[in-house]
């Protein structure tokens, strides 16, 4: 993984000393709080529902475990708010049947960040110093500004990738980082970088996407995707260059943002993302980037043209891990893999899916489980951090990548250590064989968190997960991509999942709108497509049975696949067609709550 440089290091604490400077200020009423905002915001800190909210940036979803074991350590220390504050909390969300408001947990995004919800703003510098001390910050994780830069979680170890997206990824960090340009931007601008065959970065679904390839020639460039993104419009990102030379992709990205800064709608904040602007601009967008790419690199001088040298600097910090030398004989390991897999049948299941392959024959990379009951999609308390930092340093040379789904990945696992693996990981709770399964399901925090939601995302997860607890159930229903919101802004992706679930505010009570054949763009889903309406919202009561009555629709519309397998949910759904899956979603509604939803 990257190894922070000198000067990285003393960026990083000088931005956390330069926080802790604002604070004091602000607190004693020397920084007014209009002032303070747009520094907290940038800093990674909200002011949510009830507390404060820390984003914490994973730059391409890379951690260590010494970074791990702060994250728990803040999670522990720090991620408690005041006696007052949750008991107000707890009495508020207690009338709309929230049982419990956990304390003391992280929660893997789906922008491969972690989030704390609780730690009160007094103690934000002490933590801003904690994470500085292993090269940690919140920078741009909030804001209208350039956010952390995501990828694939196996980039650099996948086996169908072109090129290994994350020295470029790093360089364009280093780019945006406090761009003085860039800093306050009409609205948030969110970049995802692949270079794999497989798009598991959903790409489509940001401002801008970055697809590394390489032409006939065998040459390394871009295929650059602007203006996608979900919220009240979701939107695909628009292809403006198949093939972008890699040298020249700062200068590219220069001139896409500066011409949104310049046109982007700063009257109206639903209208001001950059998807808008290509959408109404359309071909005029385009020519304008091109005009200002080509006076770029014309008339300034092509400034931020990359060279090799740079380009070698920066990949020189990607460090390869110190593996321990073994002997390898795949066969040996695939025998005794499946003799552990005859006397462990669970095992077997969990090598199915959770376990992928390797660019190296003798390694894996190993997804640790974050679906399972009693705790939030995505939720990590303290104990378990320290878990996975000791796991990681134990099978995976202290390394983890957070992923796109909200699970954590180990990618540096010899296939020798998979049985030993299972054995510990199944002991922490993170063995569960669900991965790509239904109850792998993505959920934002919702209206129990966030001050924006309409409606509570945990709740509806709690529900699913439970009806859902037949492993074999589950894979006789196969892949299905499950995604919560609990509002429009689409923290849960909802926009993109096969089945998607957005939580609606109806006269002050809870609602819940199912969109069906949504797709990230990855090869089970395919091209990246926002899902469509069932009909009217649901009730909370019924959002399960809609669920169940849309699965049996599946079983009974679905057909033989190769290999003894069943057709997938969405193939299935996309050959039938929308109607009778909409037709069984409606009449799983309770009678009684016909008239409120109409």
């Amino acid at each position: 993984m990257y190894q922070y440089t000198d000067f990285d290091r003393q960026f990083v604490r000088q931005r956390a000393a330069q926080f802790r400077d604002q604070l004091e200020r602000w607190q004693a009423g020397k920084l007014a709080d209009h002032e303070f905002l747009p520094l907290r915001l940038q800093n990674g800190w909200y002011v949510q529902r009830y507390a404060p909210m820390l984003r914490v940036a994973v730059p391409y979803g890379e951690l260590a475990s010494r970074q791990l074991r702060v994250l728990a350590r803040i999670a522990r220390e720090y991620d408690e708010p005041e006696a007052a504050v949750y008991k107000q909390a707890l009495e508020t969300q207690g009338l709309l049947g929230t049982v419990k408001l956990p304390t003391h947990y992280a929660h893997f995004t789906t922008r491969q960040n972690v989030q704390y919800n609780w730690i009160p703003l007094a103690k934000s510098a002490d933590v801003m110093d904690l994470l500085a001390s292993v090269d940690m910050h919140g920078i741009q994780t909030s804001g209208n500004c350039i956010r952390n830069i995501t990828s694939d979680e196996r980039a650099g170890i996948a086996v169908d990738e072109a090129v290994d997206p994350r020295p470029y990824a790093e360089i364009m960090r280093q780019w945006s980082t406090l761009h003085p340009e860039f800093a306050f931007l009409p609205r948030k601008f969110k970049i995802a970088i692949t270079g794999a065959a497989e798009d598991r970065a959903a790409t489509g679904w940001h401002d801008v996407g970055l697809r590394l390839l390489k032409n006939e020639a065998g040459e390394i460039g871009f295929q650059v995707r602007v203006g996608g993104g979900m919220g009240r419009t979701p939107m695909v990102g628009v292809v403006l260059r198949e093939f972008l030379p890699w040298q020249q992709i700062m200068n590219y990205l220069e001139a896409v943002v500066r011409v949104y800064n310049r046109w982007g709608r700063r009257d109206n904040k639903y209208k001001a993302r950059i998807k808008i602007l290509v959408k109404a601009e359309g071909q005029t967008y385009i020519d304008e980037v091109e005009k200002e790419f080509r006076e770029i690199v014309e008339l300034d001088g092509a400034p931020h043209t990359i060279p090799q040298a740079e380009f070698d600097r920066v990949a020189a910090c990607f460090v390869p891990p110190a593996l321990p030398g073994r002997a390898h004989d795949p066969a040996q390991a695939e025998a005794a893999l499946a003799v552990h897999a005859a006397a462990e049948p669970m095992f077997g299941r969990w090598l199915q899916r959770n376990v992928a392959p390797h660019k190296n024959p003798a390694l894996r990379a190993v997804t640790l489980s974050f679906k399972r009951r009693g705790q939030a999609p995505g939720d990590a308390d303290a104990d378990q951090l320290d878990t996975v930092a000791d796991l990681a340093d134990r099978f995976s040379a202290g390394e983890v990548r957070v992923t796109h789904d909200q699970n954590v990945l180990l990618p540096w696992v010899h296939a020798d250590d998979l049985f030993e693996l299972w054995q510990a990981a199944r002991a922490a709770g993170f063995a569960s064989a669900n991965v790509h399964l239904l109850t792998d399901m993505i959920a934002c925090p919702g209206g129990d968190f966030c001050a924006l939601a309409n409606a509570r995302s945990i709740p509806i997860a709690e529900a699913i997960t439970e009806r859902y607890q037949d492993l074999d159930e589950l894979d006789d229903l196969g892949e299905i991509d499950l995604h919560i919101s609990g509002c429009i802004n689409s923290c849960g992706h909802h926009h993109s999942g096969h089945i998607g679930i957005l939580g609606v505010d109806k006269d002050g009570k809870e609602w819940y709108q199912v969109t069906l054949a949504g797709s990230d763009g990855s090869d089970l889903s395919g091209p990246a497509q926002a899902g469509k309406v069932v009909g009217p919202s649901f009730s909370a009561a019924e959002v399960p049975d809609v669920i169940e009555a849309v699965l049996g629709t599946y079983r009974d519309q679905r057909q033989p696949a190769p290999g003894g397998r069943w057709e997938t949910f969405i193939d299935t759904l996309r050959r039938v067609g929308h109607d009778p899956f909409k037709a069984a979603a409606n009449a799983a509604r309770h009678k009684a709550d016909e008239e409120v939803a109409a």
